[in-house]
């Protein structure tokens, strides 16, 4: 059997179900929150996020979830911060609409005091985020 790279390959797609992909693509992507979170230099502190944490377009019904979570437990588990520590984690949600501007992340947990919380995120071209708690 012989390999034959094509260099420029002759391809057609037509253009309705290109630009429907093109849409579908952009809508279903992601938005990524780094965070920094600063535990206080006086006490030991326990932080955990819960799945009940949203990414909420302020222009629109629409809510993101939360799909994937790096370096932080899920409820009702918890990470342990010494005083001063700066902990790094990662929260990947589901992709907003298109003609979202703003949005608001708010861990929603009813019962729970020190709910995560960041209003008025001005949306960027990556859809990746860093933000620093305290």
């Amino acid at each position: 059997m012989s390999l034959h790279i094509i260099t420029q390959p002759n391809i057609h797609v037509d253009p309705d179900i290109l630009a429907e992909l093109c849409n579908d693509t952009e809508e279903l992507g992601q938005v990524v929150l780094h965070f920094l979170y600063n535990a206080p230099v006086q006490e030991f502190m326990n932080i955990r996020i819960w799945p009940t944490t949203y990414l909420f377009d302020q222009h629109s019904p629409h809510r993101s979830e939360l799909v994937h979570v790096e370096n932080i437990c899920l409820y009702p588990h918890w990470i342990h911060c010494f005083p001063g520590e700066k902990m790094y984690f990662t929260l990947i949600f589901s992709g907003l609409p298109k003609s979202c501007t703003v949005f608001d992340f708010i861990e929603v947990c009813d019962n729970e005091s020190g709910a995560f919380e960041a209003r008025g995120i001005q949306r960027n071209a990556s859809d990746v985020y860093y933000l620093e708690m305290r």
